[in-house]
């Protein structure tokens, strides 16, 4: 079912980047495992589920802290926004390719869940462990300080996830034949 999605992907990528996708083959005895993935595809994965986790994670984080909630109802909200935003990029995307409402939707939890996942653990890992982060407000510099290092981490930690999944015609794999 997805063999032509793998096939594309691995032209595709080839197309770009040259001869450099075969580090996905190493001797697995999958002879139609997908080329493997550049480490700029994954970062590019990452830096697009990056955006949605960032503008949910904000938004979140600004909205309990303005409203004076506590750390819990804050970081919840902040998670379920940083979800909404980074399947509703893909979303966009997915729709804007013609693809039905349904279809879409199971395309954006199937190329993100993991992803974003990843990165709201390290990120709100990071904030959670922080001596002070979680108390502080809007007009710290440690609550800016400490965010932009979270979400720094959150990238680095996910791209290789993000890589092993494209390697293997998942995550954003999915959603690459829709961006052409």
């Amino acid at each position: 079912m997805q063999h032509e999605a793998h096939s594309t992907h691995a032209h595709h990528q080839m197309h770009h980047e040259g001869h450099e996708g075969h580090e996905g083959h190493h001797g697995h005895g999958h002879h139609h495992a997908p080329a493997g993935a550049s480490w700029a595809m994954a970062a590019q994965a990452t830096l697009h589920c990056l955006t949605g986790c960032a503008i949910g994670e904000v938004l979140g984080m600004v909205i309990g802290t303005w409203l004076g909630w506590g750390n819990v109802p804050t970081m919840v909200l902040a998670i379920a926004l940083a979800f909404f935003f980074g399947y509703s990029l893909t979303l966009r995307g997915v729709l804007k390719a013609g693809v039905g409402f349904k279809a879409a939707v199971r395309v954006a939890l199937a190329a993100d869940t993991l992803s974003i996942a990843v990165m709201e653990l390290i990120d709100n890992g990071v904030i959670a462990l922080w001596p002070d982060a979680m108390d502080a407000h809007l007009d710290d510099v440690l609550f800016w300080g400490a965010l932009a290092i979270s979400l720094v981490l959150a990238f680095l930690v996910t791209t290789p996830v993000n890589k092993w999944m494209i390697g293997r015609g998942k995550g954003h794999a999915v959603v690459h034949q829709y961006h052409h």
